[in-house]
């Protein structure tokens, strides 16, 4: 590891843990948010802990308790936190200028430069950038209007399990029903189609028969005059489904996709929100796949703080928009314009897409030992540090939502900090700091193999319980 990636993290060395979980001090703090909160809170209901402080890996609360952070703001400080190059960036712009609509900058000049060098070179010239909102979610919903403009289409296709925000319009293209089963007048003319899930097909077969069969449905979708689709304005899709559950998509599947959306001219958006800025290994994880893109969709990490900025790039050809026909008063944040070209800077000269690829290989295969010994954990997988154990009854091998609560409380009890997602919130996820080390993830592979012992040791005393009581009333007189 290199001397920048370890200044980053040497405030902290590994995980201490001084207090019950929350402590005194958090557990003030939470009762007072959830006084004077929105019910929509969602983080600190499992995650129960006050933020104090952080540093690199690690984050401290308020009781003096250190964790090892594998959620990262939910993957948006690439270098984890208060990496020293990247906020001094940000104080010196913070001198000069912090806001500037869409004028043209000095920092915002470099930084739309230094993100369109970091495409690949096939494409790079073909591209323009398009400063959304501070969110994804306005990146996604610039990407749909910008692809109906085009087209003069007004139907989306969108796959099960995909995740593309909170909007009303971001919304009607994901997949999760439980956050818009009571939620009249979304975006219409919205298809589900099937994500390549070897794990759990969608369409019910098994890995030894699989044709990409998802793909296949989808190309006799478009391809049949009397399938009731129209030619869609739009295909959008991830490449590892993270609030899906980690599902990297398989490499045909994708490639397939590409080639019928060329044939049809629909243009194809890649969501590299959470994948992008060099999350799987490579800058963008549609170049593991070899396709070129219509539209591609960042944000989370792109500023390298947590600072809020997103983009679209899309090909010169769809350059459709009138003035102001997608514009928002926060996209010309400075501050994380300053951060985000440092931020490339750190990536490149200290090699940290190399760090995610050596280290994310040795995650991943200590995440496969650990479901080939616990039989609660019935998959791995996940590309770089974008890395995922589905939880399962170990008797029924029945997906497990109790069960996955339970390691993540356990696990925090350790002090690692891991997310839950997927289907019912059956899969511990980790999206840990670019910059992990390979000591840190022996730090979170052993703290999850202790999550894991004891979550199978709960789940057998639980078994137990109830097994004898179900005893004891059948020999009642």
């Amino acid at each position: 590891m290199s001397a920048a990636i370890a200044i980053a993290s040497q405030a902290y060395t590994r995980p201490s843990i001084q207090t019950a979980v929350p402590g005194p001090l958090s557990s003030e703090q939470l009762a007072l948010q959830r006084k004077e909160e929105s019910g929509a809170v969602s983080y600190p209901r499992k995650l129960t802990i006050a933020i104090k402080a952080a540093q690199g890996s690690y984050v401290e609360d308020m009781d003096g308790n250190v964790f090892l952070d594998c959620l990262t703001g939910a993957g948006v400080m690439p270098l984890g936190h208060n990496h020293p190059r990247v906020i001094a960036a940000a104080k010196q712009q913070l001198d000069k200028l912090t806001q500037g609509l869409d004028f043209p900058t000095e920092v915002k000049t470099a930084f739309r430069q230094a993100q369109l060098s970091m495409l690949p070179e096939a494409i790079r010239d073909d591209m323009l950038v398009h400063f959304c909102g501070p969110t994804g979610s306005d990146a996604v919903e610039a990407a749909l209007k910008l692809s109906k403009l085009y087209t003069c289409g007004d139907e989306v296709i969108s796959f099960q399990g995909g995740y593309h925000g909170a909007g009303h319009g971001t919304m009607a293209v994901t997949g999760l029903r439980e956050v818009k089963i009571h939620l009249g007048n979304l975006m219409p003319g919205v298809h589900f189609f099937p994500y390549s899930h070897c794990h759990d097909c969608p369409v019910g077969l098994k890995r030894d028969n699989c044709n990409t069969n998802c793909a296949t449905y989808l190309e006799k979708s478009l391809r049949d005059p009397n399938s009731g689709l129209r030619r869609p304005a739009a295909v959008i899709m991830e490449l590892v489904q993270g609030e899906g559950g980690v599902i990297p998509a398989d490499l045909e599947f994708v490639r397939r996709v590409r080639a019928v959306t060329r044939e049809f001219d629909i243009p194809l958006i890649i969501d590299e929100i959470q994948t992008g800025c060099g999350r799987t290994g490579t800058w963008f994880a549609f170049e593991q796949y070899g396709i070129e893109p219509d539209i591609v969709l960042a944000a989370k990490a792109l500023s390298g703080m947590g600072s809020p900025v997103a983009l679209m790039f899309y090909n010169k050809r769809m350059n459709v928009w009138k003035p102001g026909a997608h514009i928002g008063t926060f996209r010309g944040n400075q501050i994380a314009f300053a951060a985000g070209v440092e931020t490339i800077r750190v990536v490149r000269e200290d090699d940290v897409l190399g760090n995610v690829r050596e280290v994310g290989a040795f995650l991943l295969d200590g995440l496969r030992k650990l479901a080939d010994e616990f039989p609660l954990v019935s998959d791995a997988r996940g590309r770089g540090f974008m890395l995922g154990l589905e939880v399962c009854d170990p008797l029924t091998r029945r997906p497990s939502p109790e069960i996955a609560k339970v390691v993540q409380k356990f696990a925090l009890q350790k002090g690692l900090i891991v997310e839950l997602g997927g289907r019912d919130d059956i899969v511990v996820r980790l999206l840990p700091p670019l910059t992990l080390s390979m000591d840190e993830a022996t730090q979170a592979l052993a703290i999850l193999r202790s999550a894991l012992g004891e979550a199978m040791q709960s789940v057998k005393t639980v078994r137990t319980v109830v097994e004898r009581a179900a005893q004891a009333e059948s020999i009642q007189p």
